[in-house]
């Protein structure tokens, strides 16, 4: 059974390669968590993940029917639906 987009999640995704991934990954967080603050739009998760020494991943949670406006104006790299 497919959910209502309101029930929807989708996990932005924004990659950093290299030796200073991790660190990088870090402070795009934090710039996020600044950007979400000025909104109404809810955002369910912010975190940043160290997939190995050279990669690192910074992302966030949000409604599907929130993507248009994180897209446009964030220009993540990736996402991927959550099942959840």
């Amino acid at each position: 059974m497919k959910l209502p987009l309101s029930m929807r999640k989708l996990k932005l995704i924004w990659d950093f390669r290299g030796p200073h991934a991790d660190k990088t990954a870090m402070h795009h967080e934090i710039h996020l968590k600044e950007y979400i603050k000025t909104l109404t739009a809810h955002v369910f998760e912010t975190a940043h993940e160290v997939l190995n020494e050279l990669h690192s991943m910074t992302y966030i949670v949000i409604k599907e029917e929130d993507m248009k406006l994180f897209r446009d104006q964030l220009k993540p790299h990736r996402g991927e639906w959550l099942d959840h």
